[in-house]
């Protein structure tokens, strides 16, 4: 069945981080500390076939593991005792969501990519294993099923489920695995009432 990844990063930041562009002399690096993946199929009833979730040591730029601030386990969710027993090392992590895509194309709510391999491997001084040209934008996605643009700026991954009524399980905003589900039960919707056509993840 063709398919289509579905994912979401969490990165490191403290309170008023993003608002700063991560530029204070105290904000950490925004290297990520999870990975989450859904494989959405894009034939017959557009099912959720897989999903995907890792957590990875995030480290600074001399190797050594960044603690993780008080804001960001309440924002997230994530604990060190999360990162201490499920960790992964950065190059793992992305190994495994590559094997878990299986050559599909993989669409952020953004472009969540820049954290997950342009800054991380960057930071961690490793090459990016997944090429540029893999990645694109599910906001494009959401323009072609007709969204309203100021509603696309002010609706976030989370919240995108509970933008088109979809009804789903709980979902924890600021997760990775939850967000990507947000976004996929909205195209997942969207597609099932022909409001978005699966040739469009092709031709984009």
């Amino acid at each position: 069945m063709k398919t289509a990844i579905i994912f979401d990063c969490e990165f490191l930041c403290l309170e008023g981080s993003q608002r700063r562009f991560w530029c204070a002399a105290h904000d950490p690096d925004p290297v990520i500390a999870q990975i989450g993946a859904v494989k959405l199929g894009l034939e017959g009833e557009f099912p959720i076939l897989d999903t995907y979730k890792s957590y990875v040591r995030p480290i600074d730029r001399f190797g050594k593991r960044y603690p993780l601030d008080p804001y960001f386990t309440n924002l997230t969710g994530i604990t060190e005792e999360d990162i201490d027993t499920h960790g992964v090392a950065l190059q793992d992590a992305l190994s495994g969501v590559d094997r878990f895509s299986g050559g599909a194309r993989f669409w952020s709510w953004g472009k969540d990519e820049l954290n997950m391999l342009a800054i991380s491997c960057y930071v961690a001084g490793v090459q990016p294993a997944i090429p540029a040209r893999r990645f694109d934008n599910a906001v494009k996605l959401l323009v072609a099923a007709g969204m309203p643009i100021e509603d696309l700026a002010k609706t976030p991954s989370n919240k995108l489920a509970d933008y088109y009524q979809v009804e789903h399980p709980p979902l924890r905003g600021h997760d990775g695995l939850d967000d990507a589900l947000s976004i996929s039960y909205a195209l997942q919707h969207l597609m099932k009432i022909a409001k978005l056509q699966p040739a469009v993840f092709d031709r984009i």
